[in-house]
């Protein structure tokens, strides 16, 4: 769907530690509409990373992936617990009204490793709900084709652009909810 605005959904790519997590937290925080969705966060124990626990806006926590997981779905040294992205990330983006901006931090392997997560991507970007969300820089054919689609505005985030793009993108996702409420 694209309106006269562009775009409704908006994707932000960078590589690995650009700080596409803690711009989603600082747009969300500053916006001021309604949102739904969830934060993906590093855990770190004694200033090492050793897994990754998904947030809800609404609060709801679990763990994604950690090293100490015997998982038979892994990605580099993380086991991934697929039941927290079918139990926590995905009913997180059912929203049942248009006026929800939809917050997606990230769309990347291990989440992509749910047959229901990618689902879910593909029903809020059909929706007529805006989404905000982070996507992998790489990625299987999946994530490439969430980039391509008509319907979504791919911004690559880097340490050069990432603290003007805040006022930017917020005033884009203004635009984007102003036209919802029309």
């Amino acid at each position: 769907m694209v309106s006269e605005m562009g775009p409704k959904n908006l994707l932000i790519t960078g590589l690995p530690g650009c700080g596409k997590t803690t711009l989603v937290e600082k747009i969300v925080r500053q916006l001021g509409v309604p949102a739904a969705g969830f934060i993906t966060r590093e855990i770190r124990h004694q200033g090492n990373r050793v897994g990754f626990s998904i947030d809800t806006i609404d609060g709801r926590r679990g763990v994604l992936a950690h090293v100490d997981f015997k998982s038979g779905f892994r990605v580099g040294r993380y086991g991934v617990r697929i039941e927290t992205i079918d139990k926590i990330a995905v009913p997180a983006l059912n929203v049942p009204t248009a006026d929800v901006l939809i917050v997606i931090d990230e769309i990347a392997k291990m989440e992509c490793l749910s047959e229901g997560f990618r689902n879910a991507v593909l029903t809020v970007l059909d929706s007529f709900n805006p989404v905000f969300a982070t996507i992998a820089i790489k990625g299987d054919s999946f994530i490439q084709r969430l980039k391509s689609r008509e319907d979504v505005s791919v911004i690559e985030l880097n340490q050069a652009n990432r603290d003007m793009l805040i006022s930017s993108l917020i005033g884009s996702i203004h635009r984007i909810t102003a036209g919802k409420s029309r």
